[in-house]
């Protein structure tokens, strides 16, 4: 196969991944809008979408194989179709998060407002789309921003799990203690999950600095 198709197909293969994540985040923020607005309308529609994500991230990873596959690259082409392989799957991760985040909008116990889901929501998705721009332009201080960013995001998810902890604990009444622990459960998962997409940021911040300088800094 002629270079200049090979090339092809290795822009290609980033632009189609970036337009996933790109479509990822996109779903991401409708859903954090569900909480925003305390208004579950579109959270069917993010949840329903689910599966054309799913066959679009088997796609390009079947893309991946036949790149390495057929075209058996290798140093700075090979680092780029592994690390995307890698990125695809936490795309697609997200993809998931944002799926789940919206089953629990249609139960979210919105008297929770003062604990701020939104700000954490927004923190990560914030830092999910820095991800894939920085993947698609090759921008390594951007990766190990996005990786100091996640320290914040952390401390964020722990105060507020933290406080809904403390206000389980200061229930009192049989009624009271189950309808609070029903809420802190809805709670506590929407947090693990946001948590999560700031995670799968940084990896695929991680895998985007060694595509580019075979740098392993943020891998471990």
């Amino acid at each position: 196969m002629p270079r200049r198709d090979y090339q092809d197909q290795l822009d290609a293969l980033r632009q189609d991944i970036c337009d996933l994540g790109d479509d990822v985040a996109d779903r991401l923020a409708v859903t954090l809008a569900c909480y925003e607005r305390e208004d579950t309308t579109a959270a069917s529609a993010v949840r329903d979408g689910d599966g054309e994500i799913n066959q679009r991230y088997l796609d390009l990873e079947s893309d991946c194989i036949d790149l390495v596959a057929l075209q058996q690259p290798v140093a700075g082409d090979l680092r780029l179709v592994t690390a995307s392989f890698k990125i695809l799957t936490d795309i697609e991760r997200v993809g998931d998060i944002a799926t789940n985040l919206a089953a629990y909008a249609e139960d979210a116990p919105f008297g929770y407002a003062e604990l701020n889901l939104v700000d954490l929501g927004l923190v990560a998705h914030e830092m999910f789309e820095r991800a894939v721009t920085a993947y698609a332009n090759g921008d390594v201080e951007a990766c190990r921003e996005i990786a100091a960013r996640d320290e914040e995001l952390d401390a964020m998810c722990t105060e507020v799990t933290d406080r809904v902890i403390r206000g389980l604990a200061t229930a009192s009444g049989r009624a009271d203690i189950e309808r609070a622990a029903e809420d802190v459960e809805s709670v506590l998962m929407t947090v693990r999950d946001v948590e999560r997409v700031g995670d799968h940021a940084v990896n695929v911040a991680a895998r985007t600095l060694y595509m580019v300088e075979n740098d392993d800094e943020l891998l471990f």
